[in-house]
């Protein structure tokens, strides 16, 4: 089974026998891969007008651009937390997300600082690892003074103090690495296609990000505050190119945890041609697993700590623990274990691969050669 079309194939095969051999209600399936697109600011809240520009129609119309190229794929589903000049809370942002179980939350903005400093970043949360990510945050988050009895809806917190911050990983610990695989995506394409300075990915506590409920990130596209950055935002030529390498770190994040849906296979219809053929979807010193979460507490991996699914395997990694279900190397059998898993209770659950032990990616995985 060496070549991609047959891979393809059993792709496409191992999720028909999923179906076929596990009856789920129509409310259980999820059809669509949901990816929530919000356009920073809006409204009575322009965003930074570095160079005379304005950050928030720059965010939506860059915004608006990534949603109608994903939206051409058919298994995509995209929801805007504002497709217009309209001013949306923070807590607001995040609940449109979460009502609609999104499988990703990506916000857009554009970046100012009274120097000339210049290029991307991407952030998810996380604590201030150093006074500009807390300046970027304090920035961000301050558009909460323009909302009603913001204390009472944000329970007290003030952008502009560092105590605040503090406890706001909690909410998205489990997501965190999901988060950083996809702000890696996306700065690797600003940089790699696009040639951007790469300032990296980094954390702070951005109050957007910390009510979601799925991997999110926040991007700042630029600074509008540079000579030469600026109006490259403020074309349609440069926003074209961002929103083009967001959409495709949303691909490659998709394909990467086996999310998306292969289609547009050609000639026949693949499910009778993949019927018609006899293989072995076992792939040679490959080990699949479910990650359920990611934690820095210590869990026993027990059935009764877990919602009943065993076998649970504890791995750390750095400072955090790796709570994982199952291990096969049958493709097919970890898609089961998988929809088992998003049965329980785990719908942000997703497939990991191992080789000889270490740690590679699901499409490293289903490119080796099976048995």
């Amino acid at each position: 089974m060496k070549t991609s079309l047959l891979k393809s194939l059993v792709l496409v095969f191992t999720g028909f026998v999923l179906i076929a051999s596990t009856p789920l209600k129509p409310e259980q399936v999820k059809s669509k891969f949901i990816v929530v697109l919000d356009a920073g600011h809006g409204g009575k809240d322009p965003g930074n007008r570095g160079g005379g520009y304005h950050e928030k129609d720059i965010a939506l119309s860059i915004v608006l651009k990534v949603g109608k190229e994903l939206e051409k794929n058919p298994i995509i589903k995209v929801i805007y937390t504002r497709d217009t000049d309209v001013f949306i809370p923070l807590d607001q942002r995040a609940k449109i997300a979460n009502d609609a179980k999104a499988d990703l939350f990506i916000s857009v903005h554009c970046n100012a600082h009274s120097s000339q400093a210049y290029g991307t970043e991407t952030f998810v949360l996380g604590l201030h690892k150093n006074q500009s990510n807390f300046e970027v945050a304090k920035r961000e988050n301050s558009v909460i003074f323009l909302e009603e009895n913001y204390d009472v809806t944000y329970d007290g917190f003030d952008p502009n103090s560092p105590e605040s911050y503090i406890g706001m990983m909690i909410m998205q610990e489990e997501y965190l690495d999901q988060s950083i695989l996809l702000a890696d995506f996306v700065q690797k394409k600003f940089t790699n296609d696009l040639s951007r300075n790469d300032r990296g990915v980094k954390q702070a506590g951005f109050l957007v990000l910390h009510q979601t409920y799925m991997p999110s990130v926040l991007i700042e596209t630029g600074f509008l505050t540079n000579s030469s950055e600026g109006p490259f935002l403020n074309s349609n030529t440069g926003q074209s190119k961002i929103a083009g390498a967001i959409v495709d770190a949303v691909m490659d994040y998709s394909h990467n945890i086996n999310l998306a849906v292969l289609d547009n296979l050609g000639g026949d219809d693949p499910v009778k041609v993949v019927l018609e053929k006899e293989f072995d979807d076992t792939f040679i010193d490959v080990t699949f697993k479910v990650q359920l979460s990611a934690s820095s507490r210590k869990i026993e991996p027990k059935s009764s700590n877990f919602k009943g699914l065993n076998p649970v395997f504890r791995e750390k990694e750095g400072k955090w623990y790796k709570y994982y279900f199952g291990a096969t190397s049958s493709y097919s059998q970890i898609q089961k274990l998988h929809q088992n898993a998003k049965n329980k209770g785990y719908p942000e659950s997703y497939l990991v691969a191992f080789k000889e032990g270490k740690k590679i990616t699901v499409n490293e995985a289903l490119n080796s050669q099976a048995k």
